[in-house]
């Protein structure tokens, strides 16, 4: 007994001698408190993991030394010690080059900024929060809760939503995938339906407002949305998701990852599917989401990993104006359904209008660790979308509305192919089509029933609509390195270069006859007589989509070619200052071929612009909590497509000039455990803008041309983000934009004719007014609450204020959206529309199955209150107006202030979906 008493006394003196003291302290990010950080003291194997609240206790053998923080996604901190005892908070910047645990996502390609280290305006939406809340929303929709982004659904067809970002489009604010720029080479638009997989596969996004942190000479007026998708993760696992929503929405998503063996290979699949009806009535859709990934990590100097993922699918659409009155003239109960581009054909549904596209993107990234001061990253990629949307063909002019509403069009009785519900007649228009006479020419097609857009001999039927399929496909090829080189402890100079090759094939094809025999094609005009097609293709994005086939009305060629070459130079003293100096230069070429339209010139010059860029900015931690930022910059942006060859033409315009972007941005953060803040002023100038405009009605031509060069955006305002965590099971981010987006200077046009003959010039009286299309005024709150363990709750507020009507650039003065009230100097500008608020909810349950594997249960439920909303609008009439060719019959009225002729897209009403999701 003496023996054992002997051996405890000299155990507990033992600990005592080895362990000097305890350490305790909390880690936390800058929305609170991160469980599962580890500590460790450094040198040592000694170490600790914080529990569910951030908090941790360590104990350690002298009473001064090092801990070594650390947490996947963040960057590790140490911290030094001298005394034992409480240490406090220990704040984690979040590595956004570690949004998963990856073997390779190429890192060095994606140009990610760090939080009080990159100076520039920021917000990041991790995977968990996408997984949980996109729900059957569509993904640009996530942003919303982050400052000066404006997202809506348009039409409402499933994928053609789009997002506003500090009042410009996203033909001007770059979106970028694992690093890879995704805006069209040709009109720099992004179309949301090719992503439609982005929710299941995203690791995290990250929207840089302003000028952003990339490294390519990329679209970056308003911002930079970067997405980084996953990648090949290390660890063994896969996961099976199901969930369903209002009008029949089903989903079922499946993943699965090998995990990395001993050999350094791994790799990832996953598989998805989802169909639905559509809110908006006649927009029945399906989608397949697919990625593989497969990495490889030989040693700690090389990694690669190769990615393949795409996302195909077809839906149709609600692309036709609709006017207020026509929603509620002809939408039912529930108005914001309302679609004019569908009916019923043989009891089913059928709709002119459907989208279907298929744009796989595959990736293989190289990190290579040259030394340890030296790093190497390449990505080479290449695209080949294929795909298009249908639409009405022919010259049957009692289906669809011209320069004015379905209201008035009805009324004046110039729709008999429109049921008294305002929906499309297809089988009234299948017997208009079969009951012409027959083609009368002798040969393979005698007596055949053929219709046509241009011919009108022999038997042919102008008076007829069948449905075209307008292609859009591509094959893009490109390649991005960057050489990264750190010098001392606090500098590192890097550059690298961006290359592209594009080329994008337009044209239309024959989808669905509608009871013809055939289709009398004159769209090319090579040919001395017209051409008769029967083959249809099929509105699918697996299927033939007739690239090689024959084709209809136009078919064109537009080939793109970009070389860009970057440097940049930061100096960072891991502490207090930060600072970078960023610069660029590209050549971009342009070459347009036409095989139908251009018998005299087939293959345009090739005509090259060159651009660049220079930005710059510095951050100061002023301690631990506080920080000041700013950048500014100048970015010289070659024009778009469309302004080298105007009006469709293979003729280049020598007048296309370079746009100009100018931007200054000042920025104030608060980090703590409990509040942070982040507060942003910012003025961004756009000049030089040229944009071509068709237009009818001018000097008594029926078609012509308008150019507009030296159009100029001012946008400036304010901005507010900010997170509060009292307690560690509960936290409230909110935000808050303030905007003034106006158009700086009037504008005159060129007006030209269908040959390019110069007829006009005339004056649009812009100066002063408000930029449309997304609200210049938003505020937003999210609570998250977690009842108990594993059961949260989160409610969440937005409004959206001074939102204005979109307008174009019309001089036809029987423009139905009255667009032509800028010719005048004393117009009323753009109209602005209905300020809306909007809750959503959401519920949460994860249920443990195992130390390995659980089960999450989600339920979202948007628009709680089924608030009625007009989410844009592209008319500016006032109640007064007096638009031409008004029937004298049809009302006018008013709805929350505004005139009812105005064109509009409601938002959706009340939505939900539930979801299911086994993690193993």
């Amino acid at each position: 007994m003496r023996k054992f008493y002997f051996t405890i006394v000299a155990l507990l003196f033992s600990a005592v001698a080895f362990s000097q003291g305890t350490i305790t302290g909390t880690v936390v990010d800058s929305d609170g408190p991160l469980p599962g950080a580890n500590v460790m003291v450094q040198g040592t194997s000694n170490g600790v993991a914080t529990d569910f609240d951030g908090n941790f206790k360590i104990d350690v053998a002298a009473n001064q030394g090092t801990l070594v923080v650390s947490y996947i996604g963040y960057i590790s901190k140490k911290v030094s010690f001298t005394k034992t005892g409480a240490i406090g908070s220990i704040t984690l910047a979040a590595d956004a080059e570690q949004l998963g645990e990856i073997v390779v996502v190429g890192s060095g390609v994606i140009d990610l900024a760090r939080e009080r280290e990159t100076p520039v305006a920021v917000s990041n939406i991790s995977a968990k929060e996408i997984q949980l809340k996109v729900g059957n929303m569509e993904f640009p929709e996530i942003l919303n809760s982050t400052p000066s982004v404006y997202a809506t659904k348009q039409g409402g067809g499933y994928g053609d939503s789009r997002i506003n970002l500090r009042g410009f489009d996203q033909t001007n604010t770059a979106v970028i995938i694992n690093g890879q720029p995704v805006n069209d080479m040709e009109n720099g638009a992004v179309y949301w339906s090719n992503w439609a997989g982005l929710s299941d596969i995203a690791s995290g996004v990250q929207v840089q407002r302003g000028l952003g942190a990339s490294k390519l000479a990329v679209p970056s007026v308003g911002g930079t949305m970067t997405i980084v998708t996953k990648s090949t993760d290390k660890e063994e696992g896969g996961f099976v998701g199901v969930s369903s929503g209002n009008d029949s929405y089903v989903k079922t998503t499946v993943g699965y990852n090998t995990g990395v063996n001993d050999n350094g290979w791994a790799s990832s699949v996953l598989l998805g599917r989802w169909s639905g009806d559509g809110y908006v009535d006649g927009t029945e859709g399906e989608g397949y989401t697919y990625l593989f990934s497969l990495g490889y990590k030989p040693s700690e100097t090389h990694a690669f990993n190769f990615t393949f993922t795409g996302a195909g699918q077809w839906h149709n659409q609600r692309t036709s104006d609709i006017s207020l009155r026509d929603h509620f003239n002809y939408g039912g109960d529930d108005f914001r359904k309302f679609n004019s581009d569908w009916g019923y054909l043989d009891g089913e549904e059928y709709s002119f209008r459907r989208n279907f596209y298929n744009k796989p993107i595959s990736t293989l990234n190289w990190d290579w660790n040259i030394n340890e001061k030296l790093s190497l990253s390449t990505s080479v990629y290449g695209s080949w979308g294929r795909g298009g949307g249908t639409g009405a063909r022919g010259s049957n002019f009692g289906i669809n509305p011209f320069r004015e509403d379905l209201t008035e069009a009805i009324a004046d009785g110039d729709l008999p192919y429109r049921t008294s519900a305002g929906i499309i007649d297809f089988d009234a228009v299948v017997a208009n089509n079969q009951s012409g006479t027959g083609f009368a020419v002798e040969g393979p097609y005698q007596n055949a029933v053929l219709g046509s857009n241009g011919y009108s001999e022999d038997g042919v039927n102008r008076n007829v609509a069948i449905r075209r399929s307008s292609m859009n496909s591509h094959n893009w090829y490109g390649a991005i390195s960057n050489l990264k080189y750190e010098i001392g402890d606090f500098w590192t100079i890097g550059g690298g270069i961006d290359l592209r090759m594009y080329k994008g094939f337009h044209y239309r094809v024959l989808n669905d006859l509608l009871g013809l025999d055939g289709y009398y094609s004159t769209g090319n005009e090579n040919l001395n007589t017209g051409l008769i097609l029967t083959e249809t293709i099929e509105a699918s994005p697996f299927h033939d989509t007739g690239l090689t086939g024959d084709k209809i009305d136009y078919y064109n060629v537009g080939e793109v070619n970009w070389s860009g070459f970057n440097g940049i130079v930061e100096y960072n003293n891991n502490e207090t200052l930060s600072a970078v100096l960023q610069l660029g230069i590209s050549s971009q070429s342009y070459r347009r071929i036409d095989y139908f339209d251009q018998s005299n010139n087939v293959t345009s010059d090739k005509d090259s612009k060159t651009g660049g860029y220079v930005k710059g900015g510095a951050n100061y931690n002023i301690d631990a909590k506080n920080n000041v930022f700013f950048n500014t910059g100048i970015i010289k942006r070659q024009p778009k497509f469309d302004a080298i060859f105007p009006n469709f033409s293979n003729i280049v315009n020598d007048d296309a000039e370079n746009e100009t972007i100018t931007s200054f941005e000042l920025g104030y953060g608060f980090k703590s455990s409990v509040f942070s803040a982040n507060l942003n002023l910012y003025t961004t100038k756009w000049s030089d803008r040229f944009i071509s405009q068709s237009i009818r009605g001018v000097n008594g031509l029926e078609d012509g041309t308008a150019t507009f060069k030296g159009l100029t955006q001012v946008h400036s305002g304010v901005e507010l983000d900010f997170t509060v965590r009292p307690v560690s099971n509960f936290s409230l981010k909110g935000m808050l934009s303030v905007g003034n987006w106006e158009y700086k200077d009037n504008v005159t046009s060129s007006i030209f004719d269908n040959d390019n003959n110069l007829l006009d010039s005339a004056t649009l009286f812009v100066d002063g007014t408000k930029v449309g299309d997304a609200a210049q005024f938003t505020a937003g709150l999210t609570a998250d609450y977690e009842v108990f363990e594993n059961f949260g709750i989160d409610l969440a507020w937005r409004h959206a204020g001074n939102l204005y009507s979109d307008f174009s650039f019309q001089l036809d003065t029987r423009n139905w959206a009255n667009d032509a009230q800028f010719l005048s100097p004393d117009n009323r500008g753009a109209l602005e529309l209905p300020s809306f608020d909007l809750f959503d909810l959401g519920v949460d349950y994860k249920f443990n199955v195992s130390t390995t594997s659980d089960i999450i249960l989600r339920f979202n439920m948007n628009n709680v209150l089924d608030t009625e909303y007009i989410s844009e609008g592209s008319s500016s009439i006032y109640t007064d107006d007096e638009l031409p060719a008004v029937n004298p019959d049809t009302t006018v009225s008013t709805y929350k202030g505004i005139d009812t002729r105005n064109l509009v897209w409601f938002g959706f009403g009340r939505t939900w979906n539930v979801s299911l999701r086994y993690n193993f």
